[in-house]
């Protein structure tokens, strides 16, 4: 990670781990270490916005000193976060869109159908290998998956 975009990417300024440390030790002490375990996270990324660093910082906050501080220092940054500012933009049958309503009713109810991907999965990869086994059992495949019964 080497640059924060705060409002424009033309704006962007050099990370200053310095400066972040300073930013979050005044609402928790928090460690060198814990600090670069979570920016590992985003280190592969030249460019980032800003709120990300904050969202970083609410989360060791919140696990170093409590929630009323960590909701203190996202106030105290809260203006990165504004809505006037961002406009959710989707990739949706090969077209970035921020909003389905010029749509026609034929590619809404295509919209409709499509199956969403998340990111962040909430099953474990054990649940998601025992899945796949069942759904090749049932199509009498044979599935050898990684973590189950070894």
């Amino acid at each position: 990670m080497k640059n924060i975009i705060y409002f424009r990417p033309e704006d962007a300024e050099k990370f200053d781990f310095a400066r972040f440390k300073k930013s979050l030790n005044k609402y928790a002490k928090i460690s060198d270490a814990e600090i670069k375990a979570a920016l590992e996270t985003v280190d592969q990324y030249e460019n980032m916005h800003v709120s990300v660093l904050v969202e970083l910082g609410v989360s060791l906050i919140m696990k170093n000193g409590s929630e009323e501080k960590a909701e203190e220092y996202f106030n105290s940054h809260s203006e990165y976060f504004s809505e006037n500012r961002f406009e959710r933009l989707r990739r949706i049958t090969g077209y970035l869109v921020g909003s389905l309503e010029r749509w026609n009713d034929g590619k809404k109810a295509e919209e409709a159908v499509r199956v969403k991907h998340s990111v962040n999965s909430c099953v474990d990869d054990l649940v998601r290998a025992a899945r796949l086994q069942d759904q090749a059992l049932a199509q009498n495949v044979a599935y050898v998956g990684h973590g189950i019964n070894e």
